[in-house]
C-alpha cells in the first residue's frame, strides 16, 4: 500500500467528510444553544448525560464514565462540572456506600434549563442535518446518522 493507494484516499476522504459534518452540526447547535440558553454544546451534553442517572443498580456515573460520555478528558470534565456547579445547575455529593466516591446530579435549576434547551438542541440538530443533506458529499453520512435511531424494519 502506498500513500496514493485509492483505498487509503477513499478512507481519508470519508474521514474528512465525517469531520466536516460533525463540525457543521456542532457549530450550528452551539450557536443555537448559546443564543437561546447561554449553554455550550458540551454543557448541554453534560446536563443531558447526568440527567439520565437513576438510583438503581449502576445508575450513577463515575467521573471517568461521564468524561467518556461527553467525549472529554477527565480533567476537562471536572472543570466543566465545576463551572456548571458554580452556576447552580449541578450538585456534587459523597457516595453513600463509598466515602471516596463523588457523584454529580443535575439540580432542579439544571433540569429546568435542560428542559428549556432540549427543543432548541433538537431543532438545531434537525436544521444542521437537513442543510448537510443537500451536500452530495455529506448526504450519505446524514442518512447513516438518521438511520441509527430508526426502528428496525
Amino acid at each position: 500500500m502506498t500513500a496514493t493507494d485509492p483505498a487509503l484516499t477513499a478512507l481519508a476522504n470519508g474521514w474528512a467528510a465525517l469531520s466536516l459534518l460533525h463540525g457543521r452540526i456542532e457549530a450550528h447547535v452551539e450557536r443555537a444553544l448559546q443564543s437561546g440558553h447561554d449553554l455550550s454544546v458540551r454543557e448541554y451534553s453534560l446536563l443531558d448525560v447526568l440527567s439520565r442517572q437513576h438510583d438503581g443498580e449502576g445508575g450513577h456515573l463515575q467521573m471517568k464514565q461521564v468524561a467518556d460520555a461527553v467525549v472529554l478528558s477527565q480533567s476537562a470534565t471536572t472543570r466543566l462540572v465545576t463551572r456548571l456547579e458554580d452556576r447552580g445547575l449541578l450538585a456534587r455529593y459523597l457516595c453513600p456506600t463509598d466515602r471516596r466516591g463523588i457523584y454529580t446530579d443535575v439540580s432542579a435549576a439544571g433540569l429546568k434549563l435542560l428542559g428549556e434547551a432540549r427543543p432548541t438542541n433538537d431543532a438545531a440538530l434537525r436544521e444542521a442535518l437537513d442543510e448537510a443533506a443537500g451536500n452530495p458529499e455529506l448526504a450519505p453520512l446524514v442518512k447513516a446518522v438518521e438511520s441509527m435511531d430508526a426502528p428496525p424494519a
